[in-house]
């Protein structure tokens, strides 16, 4: 076996939906998934691929720091979300 080859996977952060991210934690979105519409007015409003957003409080609605900037959001639009945790809950 060569020093290259390895049974190890590579390291790849942990993958979840804005609803699941915990309150405290940030995470950097990946994915923008499910309607179209949605995805396009999540992207207006600044929530791209490679943005870091982090969850302040929510249960059915969701404050999230994008930036400097406060966001609410519906717990149907956050589901749209697919993120990297980048930081656990303080």
């Amino acid at each position: 076996m060569s020093a290259m080859s390895s049974t190890h996977e590579p390291f790849r952060p942990q993958r979840m939906r804005l609803t699941d991210l915990p309150v405290g934690a940030a995470g950097r979105v990946c994915q923008l998934a499910g309607d179209a519409e949605v995805c396009q007015r999540l992207r207006e409003m600044g929530i791209g691929e490679t943005t870091i957003i982090e969850k302040i409080s929510g249960r059915g609605t969701l404050l999230c720091q994008v930036s400097n900037t406060r966001i609410a959001l519906s717990e149907g639009a956050a589901q749209h979300i697919v993120i990297e945790l980048v930081r656990s809950a303080r």
